[in-house]
């Protein structure tokens, strides 16, 4: 019987001095929240939470229009053709990431609108302004890596 209420207080221990460290880990997963800049400068991806998952969508692009005819530029690269028609300002290229702790974000996708792909990724904080994102096919070393800026908003 002692035995038993010696194991139900180390559980009961270990429980209570872990729970800082979890509270602490998801402000850490917070951290890739913000506006940032992919290193071509030609977009701006604004990365929120959604329930326990990171998404980011294009909010800014430094060509908004098609040079032709003037509209808003569309995602015309989609291999879905209904989707020919979705601009890509506000478009959500970045879905489903979830924070697997220690500064790295997994099991989510990215969207290439320059070629229609989307591919498996993998993003790494190096620093609080630093991200490295790997989108990958199957394997991470078939892949390819940007680093992307976190931008500073002037209010």
């Amino acid at each position: 019987m002692k035995r038993l209420i010696l194991i139900f207080l180390a559980v009961a221990a270990t429980t209570y001095f872990a729970t800082p460290v979890k509270a602490q880990d998801k402000e850490g997963a917070d951290a890739l929240i913000g506006i940032w800049e992919p290193s071509h400068g030609k977009a701006r991806i604004k990365i929120d939470k959604i329930a326990d998952k990171y998404y980011g969508r294009i909010v800014w692009l430094k060509e908004p229009n098609d040079p032709v005819t003037g509209e808003p530029k569309l995602d015309k690269n989609n291999p879905d053709e209904s989707m020919h028609s979705a601009p890509l300002r506000g478009y959500r290229m970045l879905k489903d990431f979830e924070y697997q702790g220690d500064g790295e974000w997994s099991e989510g996708t990215i969207y290439d609108p320059e070629n229609g792909n989307t591919y498996s990724s993998v993003i790494k904080l190096k620093d609080e302004n630093t991200l490295d994102i790997r989108g990958y096919i199957g394997m991470k070393t078939f892949g390819r890596s940007d680093v992307w800026k976190r931008l500073k908003i002037k209010r």
